[in-house]
């Protein structure tokens, strides 16, 4: 939120290869620090922090570099497949994961994704084809401010916003709590959310048609949130990796209100 109302400038106007290549990097850094021994919670948090403050970058860029790729007809359909290998990196990412911290102590799993971290900057910076900045001139808090209220002007655009924000936003809080819920089995339940992540997008970016995927983004946003309320019944671990499951396929209203917000744009 912070990144987004005071550093988001830096995404149109810095090269995006130099962005990324340089955000895993201070990921890599970040995740480091957090491996030292004996790191006060404060420090924790305050690494973290730092870590969401940048990431916020990474996101606009990455979301320009869609939008300048990709044909404006087949936007969803090249979104949808974005978020379909996102959640299948998430799947395979949680499930190792889990897997090394039965095996290996946390400082040591934080070391290891700290030297991916650097190996993705690696990637980045020879995978990437070169690009200028979309628009000319240095980041600054002014030029983030003027572009948020720009986009703030319009109505639909807001409302647009407003429903990437909620419940997406806030379902955040639940599957937050996969890991004081069950905390044997947080990795099953955020892999199941990946996958559920992954059969939503597949589903509407590529089986429904356009004019039926129009009207499901309040049908979806429902189907994200609902799920969570059968937690109040303390269901057991298969019981709850069905809900996570299930519950995931609603993020794929972000693909029909992306799409509403690139009409508005």
């Amino acid at each position: 939120m912070l990144g987004a109302t005071f550093l988001l400038s830096g995404a149109d106007r810095l090269p995006p290869r130099a962005i990324l290549s340089g955000l895993a990097l201070a990921f890599a850094a970040g995740t480091a620090v957090l491996a030292l021994p004996g790191l006060p919670v404060r420090a924790v948090f305050a690494v973290v922090l730092l870590q969401g403050l940048v990431a916020s970058l990474g996101g606009g860029v990455r979301g320009g570099l869609l939008n300048e790729i990709l044909p404006k007809d087949g936007y969803v359909l090249g979104r949808s497949v974005f978020n379909m290998l996102w959640g299948l990196v998430q799947m395979a990412g949680f499930a190792t994961g889990g897997a090394l911290l039965a095996l290996l102590s946390p400082r040591t799993c934080l070391l290891l994704a700290a030297a991916l971290y650097v190996m993705s900057a690696l990637v980045t910076r020879l995978g990437l084809t070169a690009r200028p900045p979309r628009f000319l001139g240095r980041p600054s808090l002014s030029a983030t401010w003027r572009a948020n209220a720009l986009l703030w002007s319009s109505r639909p655009r807001r409302l647009t916003y407003l429903g990437l924000w909620v419940p997406n936003g806030l379902v955040v809080g639940s599957d937050s709590l996969y890991v004081s819920y069950a905390p044997q089995a947080a990795g099953t339940l955020y892999a199941c959310g990946a996958l559920g992540m992954f059969v939503g997008d597949m589903a509407v970016g590529r089986l429904v048609p356009p004019a039926v995927r129009s009207r499901l983004a309040t049908p979806l946003r429902l189907l994200l949130a609902a799920p969570y309320l059968f937690f109040v019944l303390r269901p057991g671990v298969a019981m709850s990796a069905v809900a996570a499951t299930v519950a995931s396929v609603g993020f794929a209203a972000s693909l029909v209100l992306q799409e509403r917000l690139m009409a508005a744009s």
